[in-house]
């Protein structure tokens, strides 16, 4: 007799858009059911403006989630992300008294004395990653069970939000009848999708670039080095036009999208764009070129902030890699080529893969987060049984 169904679904509540991917958990595949993908509201600057309208999105994309994929939908890993998220190094100490073999009970114990920090108010632990374990001071040791030692330390990477963000998400997903399996970190997730393990330990960085809002993760190895925000977001892009062209923001939006491109070299002096002008006014065009100047700008602004976190955690130029670029602001044509400028190494797309049935519509970076979550979550429901579920479960299984 079949056992019941294991469902995963990964919620990407984002300022733009707010995706919901499902899949079935089947023999240790995952095999995509369906998604949905609906109009944000309620947020402003990558934070919630608006609970209930933020619960009205996360219901729309529920109800057509659930009609695509024809199972009904309980809960989900959701993705939290935004300019209150911060990544910061942390050690945790502890003496074992006297030389003896290192058990499971004293890696929960050193865990736990990494994640005993002193927080600012209104901030909480997201999550914890471990880098490595230093044995009687000889660092680099992934595993020290069954080592022989008196002194056990570990080096963690933990992700903090706030409070306040976090509980309004939260709230706004139970609003909507949905249980919060877990809250992961966006580019974390979209680097779970995107990237090969092996991949990430010849250092890797993943930018996400949302609308509201952008999130680095960097590896190195099999350690998170860095997780972080910056400041430039795929809005940015928009207000540009609409500033340099004299435009609305959603005409602005509609000209970036049709004839963007991060490079202005490859276009035509000659080659102009048709401007959106409301009924009473004569039509107007702007050089192409000049479109993508602006762009352009804007683009490499960017990633010198991207530069400035790699270099803070020592990661400037040392991407073997390279960079991967998620989010749906990630699409503009010749991005990759402006990150190869100013990081100098590889850039590309980040898709997901790893998901059984995967639609060819959506082989596109603005999936990637939403796909891994439905992944994060797969990942949660097989290992329940295990006392260390998720991540660190997996790594130290």
């Amino acid at each position: 007799m079949a056992g019941k169904p294991i469902y995963a679904a990964g919620l990407d509540v984002g300022g733009s858009r707010t995706r919901l991917v499902v899949c079935v958990l089947e023999e240790g595949r995952l095999r995509f059911l369906g998604a949905s993908k609906v109009e944000s509201r309620g947020w402003l600057k990558g934070r919630i403006a608006d609970q209930r309208a933020v619960t009205e999105t996360i219901l729309q994309a529920l109800a057509e989630a659930e009609a695509a994929s024809g199972t009904s939908v309980e809960s989900a890993v959701v993705g939290l992300g935004g300019p209150t998220i911060r990544g910061a190094n942390s050690r945790g100490v502890l003496e074992l008294g006297y030389v003896r073999e290192i058990e499971q009970r004293d890696i929960s114990r050193v865990v736990g004395r990494a994640s005993r920090v002193q927080l600012q108010e209104d901030r909480m632990l997201l999550q914890l990653f471990p880098q490595d374990f230093v044995v009687d001071e000889h660092p680099g040791h992934r595993d020290p069970r069954k080592m022989l030692a008196a002194r056990l330390e570990i080096n963690v990477h933990i992700v903090t939000a706030s409070v306040q963000e976090h509980n309004a998400l939260v709230g706004a997903v139970n609003q909507a009848h949905l249980a919060v399996e877990e809250t992961v970190f966006e580019a974390l997730a979209a680097c779970y999708a995107a990237v090969l393990p092996d991949e990430r330990r010849e250092g890797i960085a993943v930018v996400d670039i949302g609308s509201q809002s952008t999130e680095v993760v960097v590896y190195y190895g099999d350690a998170m080095h860095l997780a972080a925000t910056v400041r430039i977001c795929g809005d940015h892009f928009t207000r540009d036009l609409a500033q340099g062209l004299c435009l609305s923001f959603e005409d602005a939006e509609l000209v970036k999208l049709e004839y963007g491109g991060a490079l202005a070299d490859s276009s035509p002096d000659n080659v102009l764009v048709d401007l959106p002008m409301p009924e009473a006014r004569e039509h107007r065009h702007a050089p192409r070129r000049f479109v993508n100047q602006i762009l352009q700008a804007r683009a490499e602004e960017l990633f010198r902030f991207v530069q400035a976190e790699l270099s803070r955690v020592g990661m400037d130029r040392a991407l073997i890699g390279g960079v991967f670029l998620t989010g749906r602001a990630a699409r503009l044509p010749d991005l990759c080529d402006v990150a190869e400028r100013v990081l100098q190494c590889q850039a590309r797309f980040g898709l997901p893969f790893g998901i059984q049935d995967w639609p060819e519509s959506m082989n596109d970076p603005e999936w990637s987060v939403a796909a891994g979550l439905a992944m994060y979550s797969a990942k949660l429901k097989a290992q329940e049984s295990r006392a260390t579920a998720g991540w660190l479960g997996k790594l130290l299984k």
